[in-house]
């Protein structure tokens, strides 16, 4: 993507590498700055990107660039303001949310770890810029979710051997995670469901890992995810950084790992919540920003609609209501987001206030909405209810009623609340 700035590098020291790095890609302008102005550079000329290519020595210089950032990020009109940051020499990350990079990486890596921060924010834009013409226009608009996207984030972590069950402890303390036991396990996660960060743990030979970062550099729905391998797969790594602009190696320990992982992780997420968005504005509201299902008042009336319809043509029409014992929050979205993947394009759903789901299967009789649900129920059980390791016994329940001549909307929905699938 063009690289249309302001953008903005800061340097003590030469930073001439990661300028001719951004001009090389037709960044322009750049303006480049000491640690002592960075925080009038941003202010004044409120940059697209911001790179950090070095880090301060000045405890005061840095609070007021940090001071600068949280203001503008206050400002809830402008998009977010993507941070690049080499690392510390004590790994430490430089600004909270900045995408950080080793110090000894290439300028081009910064390059390529901005582009892709860019995407995002042009997302953001395009939401911001959408919500106030909708707004304008006097229409009633679902709202971005101010919570961090890291609550809704899941990460596989990939790998077998001793780390394994420090990385899942580390991993999983602050976003769901998902373990794959097999490079072939961990591509089926990837394909069947959202995944915002992948970490190569140990256990697996270099000509696998290879196998799968090929496989993500050769589709473009895995160009941007954070991948984290460990040290021992330096070699794999360096040959595919070009085309994973978001893959590290992390030598250190889980811990260290997780401090530079997060970020990038949370951006991920970050993503994929904007796109959610971006499809309930084209809906014009129908849709949960969410979940990615109908919203309530959608769906009712979607479903008032089915059912006067199939009495009318005398088809079927069944309904399943999948709820989940133990589960959270962070279960019941990312059950209803594959969920949605799930469901043929003639069905619809909607996520209740208690995470339990609503599926209608249109034109479907009671004997195939059962096969229908319980391979469903199935996939639920052994992907969506497995983000979080301190409710490793969720069970997906599911009850289910078909429409009978003599049904109201209201007899159709007290039967499936009532019950359940033997």
């Amino acid at each position: 993507m063009a690289l249309q700035g302001p953008f903005v590098v800061v340097a003590d020291s030469p930073g001439a590498g990661v300028v001719g790095a951004l001009r090389a890609a037709g960044a322009f302008p750049i303006v480049e700055t000491s640690w002592a102005e960075a925080a009038a550079a941003v202010a004044s000329v409120d940059p697209e990107g911001l790179v950090l290519a070095n880090t301060c020595s000045e405890d005061v210089s840095f609070g007021a660039l940090a001071a600068a950032l949280q203001r503008r990020s206050s400002a809830t009109s402008s998009a977010f303001l993507p941070v690049v940051a080499r690392a510390r020499e004590d790994g430490l990350i430089v600004l909270p949310d900045a995408l950080a990079i080793a110090p000894n990486m290439p300028a081009e890596r910064i390059v390529g770890r901005l582009s892709s921060a860019l995407r995002i924010r042009m997302l953001h834009a395009t939401v911001l810029r959408r919500t106030r013409v909708l707004a304008a226009r006097g229409e009633l608009l679902p709202e971005l979710p101010g919570s961090d996207p890291l609550d809704e984030a899941t990460v596989l972590l990939a790998g077998r051997g001793r780390s394994f069950p420090a990385l899942s402890i580390a991993v999983g303390e602050r976003v769901g995670l998902v373990g794959a036991l097999s490079i072939e396990s961990a591509a089926r996660v990837l394909n069947a469901r959202d995944i915002d960060g992948l970490v190569i743990g140990e256990g697996f030979s270099q000509r696998i890992v290879e196998l799968l970062l090929t496989a993500l550099a050769e589709d473009v729905r895995f160009r941007d995810l954070p991948v984290a391998a460990l040290g021992a797969y330096a070699s794999v790594v360096e040959r595919f950084a070009g085309h994973l602009p978001n893959l590290e190696r992390i030598a250190e320990g889980p811990q260290r790992l997780v401090g530079r992982f997060l970020p990038l992780v949370r951006l991920h997420a970050f993503g994929a919540r904007l796109r959610r968005m971006l499809k309930s504005l084209d809906a014009k509201g129908m849709i949960d920003p969410a979940s990615g299902l109908l919203a309530h008042e959608a769906f009712w009336r979607d479903l008032n609609r089915a059912v006067d319809a199939a009495k009318k043509r005398g088809v079927s029409l069944s309904i399943a209501r999948f709820f989940f014992d133990g589960g959270n929050r962070r279960n019941g979205l990312d059950a209803a987001r594959l969920l949605g993947r799930l469901l043929r394009q003639v069905d619809f759903a909607c996520q209740d206030a208690d995470n339990s789901i609503f599926a209608v299967f249109t034109e479907t009789d009671l004997r195939a909405a059962h096969v229908i649900a319980r391979r469903i129920a199935s996939v639920l059980k052994n992907s969506a209810m497995t983000t979080d390791p301190k409710h490793v016994d969720i069970e997906a329940a599911v009850t289910l009623a078909t429409l009978r001549p003599t049904d109201s909307l209201d007899s159709l929905i007290a039967r499936v609340l009532g019950r359940a699938i033997e």
